[in-house]
């Protein structure tokens, strides 16, 4: 159901048994819950799908190792529970990434963690061998059953160095351990969406719209994109708006009966780096270290560049967010701190990115001890209103658990069974998954006419989800854009199946282009030419869409125009030099 049919709807009737306001990850999840389960659900985001929070994660999928010493042992099994069904459920996008701690002591962190897991102390600490040894074990028990990836190991000082070189040479040991990442994580999220509206005509979803309340259980929904205003009706509202769960509230009671605030968020922010040496010495594995003040940081080798992260401050505007100069020198010294021979130029940081965790409000004066597990608050309807179902906290990790915890919630309150579990049901891409992907783009090549070359790419991009797409690129005359890797046709499909409306949701989520530094101005230029064609819309109205979203690129991504504009000759440069070789 495309976005006129879903309005379209909604003029002809405006009630539905549940609104879903927000469009992460967990409210994609909930939604796709509810859908399967038959439920007339409505989604509405008031941005673009997996635009907030849910872009900006770390990229690990999880079970939440420094959980463990605050005392968050359910939520770290729960984790690795599905943890583990991401492996098997998404593995075009979700892989094992083995991860190394280096150890800089023995006994270090022992008083300091078991009164920090007493709630005695709020103060990070380093920790020592035997700390994190006690960790790591219960990792291994806790997916004992299971066994997907290999148990954690340590190494000695001198075989950590031997694999690793640049690693700060006071260090006594290391530790190897196995979790996941997730190489598109808003990719994932529209795969998610699109499960959910598999479900039936009865299942709809909205980017770039929001609602507010009017009196006497009434809702208006407005259209961003139109200006349109339409009456909604809802039994049940579920607001899943992550750092936005209390300004969202403020939209859905009126001005005498707004609840106390529920959420407390803090911001993490990360670089992406292009530096080969870097990249090349990290040797497939994520480095999970601890800078000078005890705060947990990572690096791993993300799509071919580095990903190093992250902070962990607290805002009061989740709208705002952005990496500021103080977070990249914190960023840079605690990777100059672990690697001190590596030098990071300005200009190898090639994009940035920040959101708002999803906590529950405290006042902990330290922002690591503030629990990360999920759970749901019920208000109860004022006015005649719907009660409004608030899903507070989650990691993305826990998406699915979290969206089956709160449809569940739902569905008693509707008197309906739950008909389909998702536990085990393969996402997108990741239905039908072949062991032997080189032979299955072999096939898909012989059966579209694109060359392997070609296959191979869409294979690696949107797993089996790729013969669709392909086939939409065979249907009709297509041409290559300014990045060779991706045609005029490919953007297009995404473009109309995706529910693509702005250039970032094409450039930011949709494709991988901006995160891995990747995109250049031509390219832009190129992609807004085949978004304008496909909307229809005049010269002034190409003309703002490309301002507003170099402006996003520069404020939010740290990324500007120049830059991009640099990036052309850098590809044309790549290309004379493969036209000369070839």
């Amino acid at each position: 159901m495309n976005r006129k049919q879903t309005l379209d709807g909604l003029r002809r009737s405006p009630k539905v048994d549940v609104c879903v306001l927000g469009g992460g990850i967990n409210g994609l999840s909930v939604f796709r819950e509810l859908a399967l389960q038959g439920v007339d659900v409505l989604l509405v985001e008031k941005a673009d799908y997996c635009s907030g929070a849910s872009a900006a994660l770390s990229r690990m999928v999880h079970g939440g190792l420094r959980y463990l010493e605050n005392g968050e042992f359910s939520l770290v099994r729960e984790s690795l529970v599905e943890r583990d069904r991401l492996l098997r459920n998404a593995p075009h996008y979700v892989a094992p990434l083995p991860t190394a701690v280096p150890i800089f002591g023995i006994f270090s962190g022992l008083a300091n963690g078991i009164v920090r897991f007493l709630g005695l102390t709020r103060r990070p600490s380093r920790r020592g061998a035997i700390a994190i040894k006690t960790g790591l074990g219960i990792y291994d028990f806790l997916t004992r059953e299971r066994a997907l990836m290999p148990r954690h190991q340590f190494r000695s000082r001198s075989a950590t160095l031997e694999k690793w070189p640049a690693l700060n040479p006071a260090i006594r040991n290391s530790a190897t351990y196995y979790d996941a990442w997730v190489s598109h994580p808003e990719r994932l999220g529209i795969e998610v969406l699109r499960d959910g509206l598999s479900g039936g005509e009865q299942a709809r979803a909205l980017n770039y719209a929001t609602i507010e309340a009017t009196g006497g259980g009434r809702y208006r929904l407005h259209d961003g994109l139109t200006g349109e205003a339409l009456a909604l009706q809802p039994r049940i509202i579920v607001n899943a708006t992550g750092g936005w769960v209390d300004i969202a509230n403020a939209s859905l009671f009126l001005a005498d009966s707004r609840p106390e605030p529920l959420m407390g968020g803090t911001k993490g922010s990360h670089l992406i780096i292009d530096n080969p040496a870097l990249r090349d010495m990290l040797d497939g594995h994520m480095i999970y270290y601890e800078n000078e003040d005890g705060r947990i940081c990572i690096l791993f080798p993300y799509l071919g560049k580095v990903l190093v992260g992250s902070t962990d401050i607290r805002v009061d505007d989740p709208g705002t967010v952005r990496c500021e100069a103080d977070e990249r020198d914190y960023i840079l010294q605690s990777l100059a701190f672990v690697l001190p021979g590596i030098r990071i130029r300005p200009e190898e940081i090639v994009f940035q990115f920040s959101g708002v965790r999803p906590l529950p409000a405290s006042k902990d004066s330290f922002t690591g001890r503030i629990p990360r597990d999920h759970f749901c608050t019920v208000l109860e309807g004022r006015d005649g209103g719907p009660p409004v179902l608030c899903m507070i906290g989650g990691k993305w990790t826990t998406f699915r658990s979290f969206g089956e915890l709160s449809a569940d919630m739902a569905l008693d309150r509707l008197g309906l069974p739950r008909r389909i579990d998702t536990a085990d049901r393969p996402l997108g891409g990741g239905r039908d998954y072949p062991e032997d992907g080189d032979g299955w783009a072999r096939a898909l090549s012989a059966s579209t006419g694109l060359s392997l070359e070609r296959a191979a790419t869409l294979f690696a991009r949107y797993g089996t989800d790729a013969r669709d797409i392909a086939l939409f690129i065979a249907a009709g005359p297509d041409h290559p854009m300014p990045h060779p890797a991706y045609s005029a046709r490919e953007l297009l499909c995404l473009i109309r199946c995706e529910a693509v409306e702005h250039l970032d949701d094409l450039l930011l989520r949709r494709t991988a282009l901006a995160i891995t530094g990747e995109l250049s101005l031509a390219m832009t230029e190129a992609a807004l030419d085949v978004l304008a064609a496909e909307k229809g819309w005049p010269a002034a109205r190409r003309a703002e869409e490309r301002c507003r979203f170099l402006t996003l690129l520069r404020e939010r991504h740290g990324v500007a125009e120049e830059t991009l504009s640099a990036r052309n000759e850098q590809r044309s440069d790549v290309c004379e030099t493969t036209a000369r070789s070839g």
